[in-house]
C-alpha cells in the first residue's frame, strides 16, 4: 500500500555537472544528502529547477533511476515527467513507478493552447496506466491554471490524483475552493521558490516546491508556522526571501544563483549551468553572491541555536 504524503517541503534537486558538460553522479549524492539533513519529506526531480528541458530522456530517466538508489528509502522521490506526448509520458512513468519512485509529477502541457477536454483526456491516459499519487504541475504564467471543476472531476475519476502545484500570486481563495470541492483529497503545492508560502500555509497547502539550496530554512519556516509560530517564521523568512525573489528574475538565472549558493554552502563543487543559457553580467553576480552569504550566516544562526536547543 501506498503511504506517501506530502507535509512540508519537497525540493527540487537540480542536475549537477563536470567540467566536461556531463551529469556527475557524485555530486549527485551530495545533494541528496543534504536534502536528508535538511529534513524535508521528499525530493522531487528532474524538474524545471533541475534544468530537465536541457537534458537527454536517457540523463532524465537516469537522474530518477539515480535518486531511488543512493537515497535507498531516506527520502522518498517524486519523479518528475515531463512532455507533451501522453502516450511518452505513460511509458516513462510506469518505468519510474517500477523503480520505486513515490509518485510522479507531470506538467501541465501548455505549449499550445488546449481547451480542459483535451487536458482531462492527457491525464486520464496517465493515471489510468499508473498506481502511485499523481502530482499536476501547472505553470502557466501567461494564462490561467487548471479550473476547481477540472480538479475535482479529475479527482473523483482517479483518486491517486492527489496533488496539485501551483506557482501564481493570489491563489489563497482557490486553494481552499480546491480543499472543499474534493473534501481535502486534493493537496495544494505552492511552488515559484515558496515566495508567498506564509500566507498560503493559513490557507491549507500541503507542502511547497522550491529549490534545494533554502531547502532546510524553508523547512524550518514550515514547522514555525504550522506550529503557530508566526512571528518566528515571518522573522526568518524575511532573510531569505530577498535571494529567492531576486533569483526568480529568470529561471536561467535562478540556475545560476541556485547552483551558486549551493557551492557557497560547500555541498556543490561545481556550480556548472548547462548550455544553452543566459551569461550573468557582473553587478548580477555580485548581488547573487551578496544575499547569498546572508543565507549562508542565517543558516548558521539555525544550525547554532539548534545545537544549543539539544545540547538543553
Amino acid at each position: 500500500m501506498n503511504t506517501f504524503a506530502i507535509s512540508g517541503i519537497v525540493p527540487v534537486i537540480p542536475t549537477p555537472f563536470a567540467a566536461d558538460d556531463q551529469v556527475d553522479p557524485v555530486a549527485l549524492r551530495g545533494l541528496l544528502d543534504f536534502a536528508v539533513q535538511a529534513r524535508v519529506c521528499a525530493v522531487c526531480l528532474p524538474a524545471y529547477a533541475s534544468e530537465f528541458y536541457k537534458l537527454t530522456d536517457a540523463e532524465r530517466l537516469s537522474l530518477v533511476h539515480s535518486a531511488i538508489e543512493m537515497l535507498g528509502g531516506k527520502l522518498p522521490v517524486v519523479a518528475q515527467v515531463n512532455h507533451v506526448s501522453s502516450n511518452y509520458v505513460t511509458q516513462l512513468a510506469q518505468e519510474c513507478e517500477r523503480a520505486g519512485a513515490a509518485a510522479i509529477s507531470v506538467a501541465v502541457p501548455r505549449l499550445f493552447n488546449l481547451p480542459e477536454r483535451d487536458l482531462f483526456r492527457f491525464f486520464d491516459r496517465i493515471l489510468s496506466a499508473i498506481t502511485i499519487p499523481l502530482l499536476i504541475q501547472d505553470f502557466n504564467p501567461g494564462g490561467a491554471t487548471v479550473s476547481v471543476d477540472f480538479i475535482k472531476s479529475l479527482h473523483a475519476q482517479h483518486p491517486h490524483f492527489r496533488y496539485l502545484k501551483l506557482e501564481e500570486p493570489l491563489m489563497s481563495a482557490k486553494v481552499r475552493l480546491i480543499l472543499d470541492a474534493t473534501d481535502g483529497g486534493i493537496g495544494v503545492i505552492d511552488g515559484w521558490g515558496g515566495v508567498y508560502m506564509l500566507e498560503l500555509i493559513e490557507a491549507g497547502i500541503c507542502g511547497v516546491m522550491p529549490g534545494l539550496a533554502v531547502a532546510d530554512l524553508l523547512q524550518r519556516i514550515w514547522d514555525l508556522a504550522r506550529a503557530g509560530e508566526k512571528d518566528a517564521a515571518y522573522d526568518l523568512f524575511q532573510g531569505v526571501l530577498p535571494q529567492i525573489t531576486y533569483s526568480l528574475q529568470s529561471l536561467e538565472f535562478f540556475h545560476h544563483a541556485e547552483k551558486a549558493l549551493l557551492a557557497a554552502r560547500g555541498v556543490l563543487s561545481n556550480p556548472v549551468v548547462r548550455d544553452a543559457t543566459l551569461t550573468v553580467n557582473e553587478v548580477d553576480r555580485h548581488h547573487i553572491d551578496y544575499l547569498n552569504s546572508k543565507i549562508i550566516t542565517l543558516a548558521r544562526i539555525q544550525a547554532a541555536r539548534a545545537g544549543a536547543g539539544n545540547k538543553a
